[in-house]
């Protein structure tokens, strides 16, 4: 049986790790039982890429790196991506995932032009959402926890919108047949959210928002979380 690779773009903050695990944790976790066997990649530390024919499927993780600043992983990361796609392997990305995707794919990622998007917000299922693989048979609306600063601001040509809210329009896209990303995060708890808003009080209140107030308005959010869930079906049943 084929493995899943998690692509690990980075870590969480070290509080956060020896508490709650790191990203990689949290995906393995949301995957499920179901999933085929797991292993880890991680490309800051020059770990190779697995040939696409290889592997179940693929979830690539986020990361604390921007984009935008072109880290050193990112340009063999992206040819991978482009393999991936050609090859229908399926592959999820998660924030700066989602975005890394975009990338490769010819689109364009950057600071977002109106702030960060933080804590737990109501993202809406477009009627694209409604029709695909991953997403049918959600809720018209479900709330997601979100910490991103950069964006998708453009699309690659091909890649239709599933999920949009008022901040973000991309919150979720299906860049090829079988390959999607989300902007939002299915791996982190109400837990680990709350962490996520102590460690960016800082940024938060630069951005004029209120620390207060979204900690208040943290809750679960078992319909983001069960994209995960979602994902590794799809890759049980494609095994």
């Amino acid at each position: 049986m084929k493995p899943v690779a998690i692509i690990k773009t980075g870590n969480t903050f070290s509080d956060i790790k020896n508490n709650h695990g790191d990203f990689e944790t949290w995906i393995a976790n949301g995957l499920g039982s179901a999933t085929p066997a797991i292993e880890i990649i991680d490309v800051t530390l020059h770990h190779p890429l697995p040939q696409p024919d290889s592997l179940a499927g693929a979830v690539i993780t986020g990361s604390h790196d921007n984009v935008t600043d072109n880290p050193h992983y990112c340009a063999e990361l992206e040819s991978w991506i482009r393999r991936m796609v050609a090859a229908q392997t399926p592959l999820l990305g998660i924030c700066f995932g989602h975005q890394i995707i975009a990338k490769a794919l010819g689109g364009v990622v950057d600071f977002h032009p109106v702030s960060l998007e933080v804590g737990t917000k109501e993202i809406q299922l477009l009627e694209t959402g409604q029709k695909d693989m991953l997403f049918r048979g959600m809720p018209d609306r479900f709330k997601a926890h979100v910490f991103h600063s950069q964006s998708i601001r453009e699309l690659p040509g091909k890649a239709v919108i599933l999920v949009k809210n008022s901040f973000e329009p991309y919150q979720a896209v299906r860049f090829a047949p079988r390959t999607w990303g989300v902007q939002f995060h299915p791996e982190a708890d109400d837990a680990i959210a709350k962490c996520y808003l102590f460690h960016l009080a800082d940024d938060i209140r630069k951005s004029g928002q209120s620390l207060n107030q979204l900690s208040a308005q943290l809750e679960k959010t078992p319909y983001a979380a069960a994209i995960l869930e979602r994902f590794g079906h799809i890759l049980s049943t494609m095994v």
